[in-house]
């Protein structure tokens, strides 16, 4: 181990902003809103990025987009939104609109691997359409007047490295501030090994942050793929799932598991936040798949676990909750 590689802890910096440490949260398509960053960020996520916003739905300001994942906590910054599009002018438009918003950075999405996202030409298809991706990257700098950094996986199909090639040339030609990179296929989806060895050569080419993601299911993993990586940052996506608290391991705020009122008083946050974001109807149906997450933590009896999912009444789900806090009977 290099003894002058930085700790996850030290802060670094994108363009000019400065990170107070190492360990972000990914975006996380459906869920990262503004309560989950901020989650995010009260157990020590140094930056949380958004959930990915359509560049055309802010072009064309659409009302529950503006409202929604537009939203941005004041306790929350810095925050990279992140967009997904296949136009140029309308990603500036977009950009724009999200830096009025209040964003610190913008990010683009050049790694989904999701057909619907690909058919429009937008996430990893853009791969295979590098002079298009490097246009994006340029007109989000221009439209928002922000660092601008691109997420992307190392290709589209096995052994296809069109991700990292890409990723030199945003660098280089665009200006792009850091690299999201998640070193598997898009073909792969969350399957397979990541290829972290091409992180580190991506690493060597680049004179800015690579942020490594994908498989960091536990903080034991991002500490390893940090390391073998030799990435300026980790990105926890999947292992954030009803464990915002790997944030703490990471950044050295905790050694034990939470116990089972913490993760109690956790989810009781998550459904009061959910209330305040959607409402009491759309919060109760929205949360059905954060249940599971923490409910497995609370180690709940099936049938518990089965009616938080079938009820979608916010008060019968915070007195199953509460009950759930209350400890095991010593058997």
């Amino acid at each position: 181990m290099n003894a002058t590689r930085p700790k996850l802890t030290d802060p670094f910096r994108i363009g000019d902003v400065e990170i107070s440490n190492r360990v972000l949260l990914a975006p996380l398509a459906g869920i990262g809103n503004w309560f989950v960053r901020l989650q995010a960020k009260r157990h020590g996520a140094g930056l949380a990025v958004s959930e990915m916003v359509s560049s055309f739905a802010l072009h064309y300001r659409n009302e529950r987009t503006m409202r929604e994942l537009l939203r941005i906590h004041p306790d929350e910054h810095p925050v990279s939104i992140q967009l997904f599009g296949h136009d140029a002018e309308v990603m500036r438009s977009g950009a724009e609109i999200a830096a009025g918003a209040g964003a610190d950075l913008i990010d683009i999405n050049m790694g989904c691997p999701v057909p619907k996202v690909r058919r429009t030409g937008a996430g990893a298809q853009l791969l295979r359409d590098p002079d298009l991706a490097l246009d994006l990257a340029r007109a989000a700098a221009a439209g928002s007047g922000l660092p601008v950094t691109v997420k992307l996986r190392s290709g589209i199909e096995a052994g296809d490295r069109s991700g990292f090639e890409l990723a030199i040339r945003l660098v280089e030609e665009a200006g792009v501030a850091a690299i999201g990179f998640h070193p598997r296929a898009a073909s792969k989806g969350h399957k397979g090994e990541p290829d972290y060895r091409l992180t580190r050569e991506l690493v060597e080419r680049v004179a800015v942050p690579v942020i490594v993601s994908g498989g960091l299911s536990s903080a034991a993993a991002a500490r390893h793929a940090y390391e073998a990586s030799g990435a300026d940052a980790v990105m926890i996506a999947r292992g954030s799932f009803g464990n915002p608290w790997v944030f703490e391991e990471l950044t050295g705020r905790r050694a034990e598991q939470p116990a089972r009122d913490e993760v109690a008083a956790e989810l009781l946050w998550v459904l009061d936040a959910a209330e305040e974001h959607l409402g009491s109807d759309r919060a109760g149906r929205y949360l059905r798949k954060f249940y599971p997450w923490y409910v497995e933590r609370l180690e709940a009896p099936p049938e518990l676990a089965q009616e938080l999912q079938r009820d979608a009444d916010l008060s019968r789900a915070r007195e199953l909750i509460a009950g759930l806090a209350e400890p095991i009977a010593v058997r």
